[in-house]
Order: C-alpha cells, then sequence, then structure tokens
C-alpha cells in the first residue's frame, strides 16, 4: 500500500526548520514522495484563536530549545533564537506557491529556511527572499513581483482552505489517505500510514 503524502507547510513556522531540510531525504530512503502543500498557517491559527507563542514567553522560550536540541540531530546548525514572527510570511508563501507550480518549491524552501534559521535574515523579505531565489537559479525580480499578484494570492488563500477543510490546524502538517500527523515528529508515522495504512 502506498498512499500519498501531502506536506502541508508554512514559511513562518518554526519546528518546520526541522521539517523542511530532511523531508524528501527521508521518504525518498522508503521509496516514497512528499507533495508540497504550502499554506498559511498565520491565517489559520487566527481563525481558531490558537496564536502559540503570543504572549507566552515561557512556551517560546521552550520552543526555541527544543529545536536547539534536535537540530544536531539532523546535522542541522541554526542560529538561535531566529527572527521570529515573519512579517513577510503571505510573500514568502506566494513565492512557494509559485513554486509548486514551477517545479522548484522545495528548493526555495530549504534555501530560505537556511537564510532565515543560519544568517539570521527573515523568509519573506530581502535579502532573504533575493538570494534564496537567485540561489535556486530563479528570476528573483520575476518571481518576487509575481508573488504579489492578485491571482498568486488568492492560490495561496485557496490552499489555506484546503488545509483548514483537511482539518490543517499548524505546520508541519502531513495528510495521508485524510489522515493527519501534526508536527516535525510526526512524519515517521505519516510515512508508515502511506505505507502500512497504519502504524509500524
Amino acid at each position: 500500500m502506498r498512499n500519498p503524502v501531502d506536506f502541508w507547510f508554512s514559511i513562518g513556522s518554526t519546528y518546520s526548520y526541522l521539517t523542511v531540510l530532511r523531508a524528501d531525504d527521508v521518504a525518498a530512503r522508503r521509496g516514497l514522495t512528499l507533495r508540497w502543500r504550502p499554506f498559511d498557517v498565520r491565517h489559520v491559527m487566527v481563525a481558531q484563536n490558537n496564536i502559540p507563542f503570543k504572549d507566552k514567553p515561557v512556551k517560546a522560550a521552550y520552543m526555541w530549545r527544543d529545536i536547539e536540541r534536535r537540530a544536531p540531530r539532523y546535522g542541522l546548525s541554526p542560529r538561535l533564537p531566529a527572527p521570529y514572527p515573519l512579517p513577510g510570511l503571505v510573500l514568502a508563501n506566494a513565492v512557494a506557491t509559485i513554486g509548486v507550480e514551477e517545479g522548484w518549491v522545495a528548493d526555495y524552501t530549504r534555501a530560505t529556511y537556511r537564510l532565515w534559521f543560519e544568517l539570521g535574515q527573515p523568509a519573506g523579505e530581502d535579502p532573504n527572499l533575493t538570494t534564496s531565489l537567485t540561489e535556486i537559479g530563479q528570476d528573483a525580480a520575476r518571481v518576487i513581483s509575481e508573488a504579489q499578484t492578485a491571482p498568486v494570492q488568492d492560490r495561496l488563500r485557496a490552499a489555506t482552505e484546503d488545509a483548514m477543510a483537511l482539518g490543517v490546524f499548524g505546520a508541519p502538517s502531513f495528510v495521508v489517505n485524510g489522515e493527519v500527523f501534526w508536527g516535525d515528529d510526526r512524519l515517521d508515522d505519516a510515512l508508515d500510514w502511506a505505507e502500512a495504512g497504519h502504524l509500524t
């Protein structure tokens, strides 16, 4: 049994740093592929009155420490805390929306997260936007301009509504045959479900 794995991510999610840089490799080792699906997690959280770290300094401190503890397991070396929250979250994910359509979403997302978490350049604004797009061989000016147009913004909003309809409430999330797995630490569970229809 091999079910498709939809990887719902939102550039702006801190824990997704741990996921985007390894998810394709983890899936490939099991003979699976991910469908990268960008959405606006901030919209979802506002709609559900679920802002996880706003005005919660103890929880925010735990989050940064948790990422710091787990990053070496994946060979990652972030400089924490990274700039957060991201004012350019919507633009960052609109760029990713174009990336899905043009086939470079994973490369862009990995590049923008590295610049954000390892060099302190917030995603969704320059220099991160131009650098990450140029690094993966894209015309940054074209992509950034197109990402701000109404059709692309509408497609991101539609994707966000699709995510909510599936029961996605946070990022990263993985959806397999209607089952939602939320969090970086649920990647392997989602891949189990894709392979066998149950946890192994």
